[in-house]
């Protein structure tokens, strides 16, 4: 039983998945934060044209 306490006291398996997992949502929230940023300068890009095309 001690041996079984003892395996289980020193596996790190799960601790490097949860790392692997929190790099993972990191990276994922980077991507949506940049794809909003660019998403925002784009459609200001466009209405600008937009603008400038319904003045002429």
């Amino acid at each position: 039983m001690s041996n079984l306490i003892a395996r289980f006291v020193k596996d790190e398996s799960g601790a490097t998945a949860i790392e692997y997992g929190l790099i993972a949502a990191l990276i994922a929230l980077a991507i949506m934060v940049g794809a909003g940023s660019l998403g925002d300068a784009l459609n200001a890009k466009f209405n600008g044209i937009a603008t400038s095309v319904n003045n002429s």
